[in-house]
């Protein structure tokens, strides 16, 4: 995601690994230390990885480019072409990733391998991206719609990420363009020209869950683009929060996972442990649990309909734009012009 997917405010550690670490370290968002998430990995080794955190993925890209070693990285699809056209990390072996064939297919395609027949980014981890809205205040005819956001009734209580990711598959999404894999220049500039014209009916760009979480609790938003994880927890807090996956636009996925790090210091045998033991079976309801569904489809479904759309991962019957790789040149595009637009141009 990014994305996404960051769980709370991030911290950045520059802390030296301690002799007594086990044999991996993994870089990564705070909140994927959780043992739940990798507890075969634990039972195997006797303790989890040491965990270093980014705030985003720039963060992290720009640390691994000045010399920092981390054995494998969390990352999402969109920054895969960077990561890989730059040579700091290297192919997973698909012979050793217990539950390959069980991956969701929609996930693994040519798209996520960033043109390549060699598998540099691995699964893990997506959700979805959609309307979370105050369900006392707002009507269901005013989400149907993603020009809610346009609604000057609205105007002042509203947000979008600070993600240029998110923010982009919204505004493509709300001016027809359901694919981002190959954009037109009037299509790009369209969804731009959305994106400025929201500008002044945003309260904010949120950056954290728990950000929106509380302004939306708060009352200050009554409606938001969010991550599927933002309406779990505020309807576990009692909060009347609904979450509109089926505006007539559409909405988005986000998929995160790992790569291996080509100057990796650990033990890959380790890698390879932890990347399994998140795609275990026993990993998905924890994961679910925290609005994040497993890459691995079997483990996934075998948690229910009844959980998946609970968690705001069940089936939608509208076009799902999916936040997969893009080239470096229209993410550095779309990175920019979204700069100037939350500086007020």
């Amino acid at each position: 995601m990014i994305h996404r997917f960051s769980l709370g405010t991030a911290i950045s550690l520059t802390l030296a690994v301690p002799a007594f670490a086990q044999d991996l370290l993994v870089f990564d968002y705070s909140g994927f230390e959780n043992p739940d998430y990798h507890q075969p990995f634990i039972d195997t080794h006797g303790s989890g990885p040491e965990f270093v955190f980014f705030g985003d993925e720039d963060e992290a890209f720009q640390r691994l480019l000045a010399g920092f070693r981390s054995d494998v990285t969390h990352i999402c699809a969109g920054s895969v072409p960077r990561w890989q056209e730059s040579g700091i990390i290297e192919p997973w072996d698909r012979t050793r990733i217990a539950a390959y064939e069980t991956l969701n297919a929609d996930l693994v395609g040519q798209d996520v391998l960033a043109g390549s027949a060699e598998l540099f980014f691995l699964p893990t981890d997506y959700g979805s991206t959609a309307v979370a809205y105050n369900s006392d205040e707002v009507p269901a005819e005013d989400v149907a719609s993603l020009e809610i956001f346009n609604n000057p009734a609205y105007a002042g209580r509203l947000s979008i990420p600070d993600n240029v990711d998110d923010a982009y598959a919204l505004a493509y999404l709300a001016t027809g363009v359901t694919d981002w894999s190959d954009v037109t220049d009037a299509q790009f500039e369209a969804a731009t020209e959305w994106l400025r014209g929201i500008h002044p009916n945003l309260l904010n760009y949120w950056v954290d869950p728990a950000e929106i979480q509380q302004l939306m609790a708060s009352g200050q938003v009554l409606a938001a683009w969010v991550w599927n994880e933002v309406p779990v927890a505020l309807a576990d807090e009692g909060f009347p929060v609904g979450f509109q996956r089926n505006t007539a636009e559409g909405s988005s996925v986000w998929l995160c996972g790992y790569v291996n790090m080509a100057e990796g210091e650990g033990s890959e045998d380790q890698a390879y442990d932890y990347v399994n033991a998140m795609h275990a079976e026993v990993s998905a309801r924890p994961l679910l649990d925290n609005g994040f569904g497993t890459a691995n489809d079997a483990a996934l479904q075998s948690l229910g309909a009844e959980a998946l759309e609970a968690a705001g991962l069940g089936t939608v019957t509208v076009p799902v734009l999916a936040q997969l790789p893009i080239s470096n040149e229209q993410r550095e595009r779309q990175a920019e012009a979204f700069e100037r637009i939350k500086a007020g141009f």
